[in-house]
């Protein structure tokens, strides 16, 4: 059984507590927007597509607590709080876009005459509810086309040992997972060898977090430091690297956690494909390439310590990016729930 990493029920919202994986297996109140914002920024739910869902849902379950008649300030208010939710992590674009169609809606709905405040509210808030069904769908059909395209490439009927990168799959999403789900369909076809996970300084995901559900899957596994790629890769036969993404440009440009970029380079130089996993609304069409996504910056603190232990001289100056960007030309395919697309291919291919 997968993971769990959001629990909602109407009126009432959890998430696991990323932070504290996998010592220790906590959920968190999400009481509204203000608490949305927070648990996102912290990082204590993250991955793009679960950024998207837990934001709107916190918005969902503040809706339904206020008494409110008149559907011009709702729609105000509404715009107001979904643009503060898009700032607590700005590079993933799930939310952006999650964000801009919600506020569609609020529109149209404050604009038909037809439609009370009550009625207002509730289809609204089933319009978010819905999100969490579409997600788990949406990554299923990634693990099967992604499984599809792998096994398709081979030369000869064989088992297949795969790299990942940070996390990606029951923990980043609604369940399932992007380029874990990849992961997940090959295991259940029976077809997976072996997994191998980076650690993903500085905060750990592929360590805390992917590991994690690899071990609670029984998923064959193992773990390495970020530096080890090229060595992996010149001493293991690997099939194929299958990532997740935070946004990708029109051209195809990927941003993803940092580290992402130096293995789509070392892949490319061992001839091993690249795949990026994720859903359509991962995929920005009004970015013509990756050199326009915005780029958070986090912490000093998330590299000079682990946990409250400090592990880097101090007084040393540090540069901490959460993204990169991996140009097109370096991905062998983006993986979505509509099928795999040749990254040059976004724009006249991807369903509009």
């Amino acid at each position: 059984m997968s993971l769990e990493s959001i629990r909602y029920e109407r009126g009432k919202l959890q998430i696991l507590d990323q932070l504290l994986l996998p010592l220790q297996t906590r959920y968190v109140k999400v009481q509204g927007v203000e608490d949305g914002w927070k648990v996102i920024n912290k990082m204590q739910v993250r991955g793009a597509p679960a950024i998207a869902i837990v934001g709107c849902l916190s918005l969902a379950i503040e809706l339904l607590k206020e008494d409110c008649s008149d559907k011009k300030i709702m729609r105000q208010e509404i715009e107001g709080k979904l643009n503060y939710l898009v700032s607590a992590r700005p590079t993933a674009v799930n939310i952006k876009l999650a964000a801009d169609d919600l506020i569609n809606l609020a529109n149209s709905l404050s604009a038909d005459e037809d439609v009370t405040a009550n009625d207002f509210k509730e289809r609204f808030i089933i319009s978010i509810e819905k999100m969490l069904i579409k997600d788990i769908e949406d990554n299923k059909a990634i693990g099967k086309f992604g499984c599809e395209a792998i096994l398709n490439s081979l030369e000869v009927d064989s088992h297949v040992r795969v790299l990942t990168h940070c996390n990606t799959g029951s923990l980043a999403t609604a369940g399932y997972g992007t380029a874990l789900g990849v992961i997940r369909s090959l295991h259940a076809a029976k077809r997976l060898e072996h997994v191998y996970c980076t650690e993903t300084r500085p905060y750990n995901q592929g360590a805390r977090l992917t590991a994690y559900e690899l071990v609670h899957e029984k998923i064959p596994a193992t773990l390495i430091v970020d530096s080890m790629v090229s060595a992996l890769m010149h001493a293991r036969n690997i099939t194929a690297v299958v990532v997740g993404a935070d946004r990708v440009a029109a051209n195809g440009d990927t941003a993803n956690k940092i580290g992402t970029y130096q293995i789509a380079i070392v892949a490319k130089h061992h001839n091993v494909p690249f795949y990026v996993a994720a859903p359509l609304t991962s995929i920005d069409m009004a970015l013509r390439s990756g050199d326009s996504i915005k780029i958070e910056e986090r912490p000093d603190r998330e590299m000079t310590h682990i946990g409250e232990h400090r592990i880097a001289a101090p007084g040393i100056n540090c540069w901490n990016p959460s993204f990169d960007v991996t140009p097109a030309s370096l991905i062998t395919g983006i993986i979505t729930e509509k099928g795999v697309f040749a990254p040059n291919k976004l724009y006249e291919e991807v369903p509009k």
